[in-house]
């Protein structure tokens, strides 16, 4: 891109200027000429190109040429000067009678310029790329990637690395973005001209560049010895240093950066950021140097993307307790016929807290030259507070949170509330990504509770999953995990969405009683828990009507689901899950009670997701014939899609507690294989 400059000439001095390659000095020559002047010429060296504006009508610039108020000279060199001064350009101005009045006299140096970043996203840092200076979203985009680097490479100093203080160690580079000042030009830049980067104040918060030293630091042997600490990493912009100059080498020369995002796009930080190479001209002394030219590189900050049910399982995270052996038995089963590994994060973390789901959510961060996982801490901060930060920060896994004022924070900020679509296409529109689903109070509610508003914020900030909002508030829980999820499927759109329906538990219900098994029992062989038959069941007609109230709830989220992920009611499988309501204490006022939901057997659908297994929490159905109805009819819909049912015992160790086994675990997942900055927004 030509960079145009304008700039003036003195016809009583030489003057000695710097042109950086493809720009273009701009002289009014009017402006410059000595009184009574009314024709010019010029004439320059082979390495100095110019033109005239207007175009004379001489053949040759060398004849005295009229001059006009808007009589301009465009100067260029094309390429760089061998040493200092070694292009040259007169101008003489003539009077009425084509006499000499005076004459200007420049000598040029010409280096070229080029702050260069991976433009095109391909993993290597190109030069002079014309789009550097932008950024343009979908696969024919353009603009710099740059991660968030909140891993932690130092083990015995856990702290995210954008929080410390240097580069501490080789390893952490991988999670920086490159940039390569490239120069060329004589041995060293005339007196006083010097380069400078910098950013922004308002940049300053969300990046930090080092320069590398030319000491040879990322040799083979330095490679090999990676976590060998190093001091050769001298930072050059902060947000305590938006400014800095930056050593000019000579001749072909190329100085390597690395670029440290520090925090995530959020409402107050879109997630562009730029930075500045500026070439500096002295004016005089004891006067500030002014800039000549800048070079500018924009990076966008990778999104934190969550990973749906459908995607490869890596390992599955559960919680020990005093009281849960059958559960973690059932679970350890499941995930070692998957295939995947178990971590069990035992008392002394967790402290009781079971609810590994609602503490964390998995996701991860790419760009084309790395990706790594990235965990978000709920801030409920319950027993497992500690678990997301010191479990598993650590070398290539990261860490964020956002932090709430502690009366804001209510059930509907855990993750049993959070949940990701797999893609979907809406009216014409993609979501290669998924869209995020958010629990929150229903749209007419003066008292409700919601989702914290700077977790909302952070979600909506991230933009490549756009978020959907779901009515969870009518559950004493709150969390769309109680009556929702989604599974695998060979056909239509790759997925199923699972709903819980109280409908079709009582559909299931009633055939059972017309076959004559309404005798049947609930809880059947469960200590302490009072059996109920399917006869008694259907004749409560105050479950019935709490149940009409859930199903009127569900199926107001069905809706909205069907608009906002495009599905279709064949997409869609109804599970025969029945709840009651309670009173229940409000969050924020203790006084306050109202009627909500849970789940009057094991919620079904809160299950756990691998692969083609499924382990789903067992629901103590009526048994006709020695097989538990529900588990029957749970298999018969899962199995014509190819998925096979695993039934684990969470009752009382989870159930009773208002949870299930989907809230008892979480399960970090293979990334997308759709790279996020290809996406059309």
């Amino acid at each position: 891109m030509m960079h145009l400059r304008t700039f003036r000439v003195d016809y009583e001095h030489v003057t000695s200027v710097v042109c950086v390659v493809d720009s273009e000095l701009n002289v009014n020559l009017n402006r410059s000429a000595p009184p009574g002047s009314e024709f010019f010429s010029v004439k320059s060296t082979a390495t100095v190109q110019y033109s005239i504006s207007p175009r004379p009508r001489e053949t040759s610039h060398l004849s005295p040429i009229p001059l006009k108020g808007n009589s301009a000279l465009l100067i260029r060199m094309s390429c760089a000067s061998d040493y200092e001064n070694d292009g040259k350009l007169s101008i003489r101005y003539y009077g009425e009678k084509k006499d000499v009045l005076g004459r200007a006299l420049l000598h040029l140096t010409a280096v070229e310029i080029s702050l260069d970043v991976d433009a095109d996203r391909d993993g290597v840092v190109e030069k002079n790329n014309a789009n550097k200076g932008s950024w343009k979203w979908g696969s024919n985009g353009h603009g710099a990637i740059l991660l968030v680097n909140c891993d932690s490479e130092r083990m015995f100093l856990k702290k995210p690395d954008s929080e410390q203080d240097q580069v501490s160690k080789v390893s952490d580079l991988k999670d920086m973005s490159v940039m390569v000042l490239r120069t060329k030009g004589p041995a060293k830049l005339p007196e006083g001209y010097k380069l400078t980067m910098h950013i922004s104040q308002g940049d300053a918060e969300s990046v930090r560049v080092f320069r590398a030293s030319s000491s040879g630091v990322e040799s083979n042997l330095l490679q090999k010895l990676f976590n060998h600490f190093v001091k050769e990493y001298p930072l050059v912009l902060s947000n305590e240093v938006l400014s800095q100059e930056v050593p000019y080498l000579g001749g072909v020369s190329e100085m390597k950066f690395h670029v440290e995002g520090l925090r995530f796009p959020d409402k107050d930080f879109d997630g562009l950021i730029s930075i500045n190479l500026s070439l500096l001209e002295p004016i005089s002394d004891g006067l500030p140097e002014t800039p000549i030219f800048t070079d500018t590189a924009v990076f966008r900050v990778a999104p934190w993307i969550m990973t749906p049910n459908t995607l490869q399982p890596v390992e599955v995270f559960v919680c020990s307790t005093s009281d849960n052996y059958q559960f973690l038995k059932g679970m350890r089963n499941l995930v070692t016929k998957s295939g995947y590994k178990l971590k069990i994060c035992h008392e002394y973390m967790n402290r009781g807290d079971r609810w590994m789901q609602d503490e964390l959510e998995f996701g991860y961060i790419d760009s084309p030259h790395h990706r790594f996982p990235v965990v978000l801490d709920s801030p409920r901060d319950r027993g497992l507070k500690d678990f997301p930060y010191d479990e598993l920060l650590g070398p290539d896994f990261g860490y964020v949170t956002r932090v709430a004022q502690r009366e804001d924070v209510s059930s509907l900020d855990s993750f049993g509330n959070l949940e990701v679509s797999p893609p979907v296409t809406v009216n014409g529109k993609n979501y290669p990504l998924g869209r995020i689903l958010i629990g929150v109070a229903f749209p007419t509610a003066t008292k409700g509770r919601n989702m914290t508003k700077v977790v909302q914020d952070f979600l909506w900030a991230q933009k490549v999953q756009e978020p959907v909002a779901l009515f969870s508030d009518w559950l004493v829980v709150g969390h769309i995990d109680e009556f929702m999820t989604f599974v695998p499927a060979p056909d239509r759109k790759g997925f199923r969405l699972l709903l819980a329906s109280p409908d079709a538990g009582y559909k299931l219900f009633r055939g059972l009683q017309r076959d004559g098994h309404g005798q049947a029992k609930l809880f059947e062989g469960l200590k302490d828990e009072e059996q109920q038959t399917v006869d008694e069941i259907l004749n409560d007609k105050g479950l019935a009507a709490e149940n009409n109230y859930v199903q009127s709830c569900i199926d107001w989220n069905r809706d909205v689901l069907k608009r906002e992920l495009g599905l279709d009611d064949e997409d869609i499988i109804d599970l025969p899950i029945l709840f009651k309501l309670v009173m229940e204490e409000n969050d924020n006022n203790k006084a306050e009670t109202e009627l909500r939901a849970v789940a009057y057997y094991p919620d079904m659908v809160n299950m756990i997701v691998l692969g083609k297994n499924l382990g789903i929490p067992k629901p103590f159905g009526p048994k006709v014939n020695g097989r538990c109805a529900l588990e029957e009819e749970m298999c018969s819909l899962m199995e014509g899609l190819g998925l096979s049912c695993t039934f684990i015992d969470d009752f009382a160790s989870y159930h009773k507690q208002l949870g299930e086994v989907h809230c008892g675990s979480n399960v970090r997942r293979e990334p997308f294989d759709f790279k996020w900055w290809n996406l059309e927004m």
